[in-house]
């Protein structure tokens, strides 16, 4: 078990996706409506790393992109919004950055994702073995890195070298059916992870899936925890989330806030969680600050530019009485 207190650096290293996101433009404009778009960077990982380096964080990101014109992009973003992204490797061949187009509405939402021979999924032992682990606070994945090879295989070589290495592993379930083979596939990588992670982040949905049963979900949570795991967030949309630790449990409510778009917000709570856990803040004042940060960037266009500032999730937090009741 790593000590926590180690997040206290906040030099963050995340392994896993950039890619571009298409928005039609104006917000509302439905895709086969849109005559223009507007790019932004996305992908689960890097907004993560974007929402880190937003709230005072130094963040890392490994993995590959296509050596193309939409990679290129991707490292172009990255340096906009200082990620660090030395450990990214560009591939050519037939290898392709993944691309989102993705809808800023909230009725008969729409994201369309190409995932197909992704660039990401290149990232190989090699890649992950070259990093100095010593030199960070913590190593934060997602459960889309582990959806194939080589990618899986580097994932879990990653987890193994920073465990060593003491540091806190933090992974976010990010289920996402259509980049796995098979949900067995899906379900044995989800278990082997969370039980070498000491946080797990996920939503109601995706811990039941790793129960096999929706309603086990929960009972998952509080087992992985029980099983060594120091904290569980089970998210769970409207109702809030409950978080479990060895010595605790309790629920928090939602900032309620006018979505423009369901998208974003796990990987905003995600990014304004560790970063509050890595400012010292109590656990539950961090929950709480990753359910604002969350209520924020449905609220924007796109995901990365939608992360909030400091300041920002400061003024939003001293504007918003409180949650709503659990």
């Amino acid at each position: 078990m790593a000590n926590l207190s180690r997040l206290s650096g906040r030099n963050l290293l995340v392994i896993g996706r950039a890619g571009m996101d298409l928005y039609p433009d104006p917000p509302g404009t439905r895709t086969e409506d849109a005559a223009r778009f507007v790019s932004h960077l996305g992908g689960s990982s890097a907004n993560i790393a974007v929402a880190l380096a937003k709230l005072g964080c130094r963040a890392s990101l490994v993995t590959c992109v296509s050596d193309d014109a939409i990679g290129r992009f991707c490292l172009n973003e990255l340096d906009r919004y200082g990620v660090d992204r030395r450990h990214i490797r560009s591939v050519g061949g037939e290898a392709r950055n993944s691309l989102a187009v993705v809808e800023t509405r909230v009725i008969d939402h729409q994201s369309v994702i190409y995932r197909n021979g992704a660039a990401d999924f290149a990232m190989t032992v090699a890649d992950v073995e070259a990093l100095d682990y010593a030199a960070y606070s913590a190593l934060i994945t997602t459960g889309t890195v582990l959806a194939a090879e080589p990618s899986r295989s580097a994932a879990f070589r990653a987890f193994d070298l920073a465990r060593a290495a003491g540091l806190p592993l933090i992974f976010d379930i990010d289920y996402r059916p259509y980049t796995w083979p098979s949900a067995t596939v899906a379900a044995e990588a989800f278990s082997r992870a969370a039980a070498l992670c000491d946080v797990i982040v996920g939503n109601d949905l995706e811990f039941g899936f790793m129960a096999g049963d929706p309603v086990r979900g929960l009972g998952k949570a509080r087992a992985l925890v029980a099983g060594g795991a120091q904290i569980a967030v089970y998210k769970m949309g409207e109702q809030g989330a409950v978080t479990i630790t060895a010595e605790c449990e309790f629920t928090t409510g939602i900032y309620r806030n006018k979505a423009l778009k369901p998208t974003g917000a796990g990987d905003s709570f995600l990014g304004a969680l560790v970063a509050a856990l890595a400012a010292g803040l109590p656990l539950r004042a961090a929950v709480l600050r990753g359910s604002a940060a969350a209520a924020m960037v449905v609220a924007r266009v796109g995901c990365a530019p939608a992360m909030p500032t400091m300041a920002e999730l400061d003024t939003f937090l001293a504007d918003h009485s409180g949650p709503t009741a659990a």
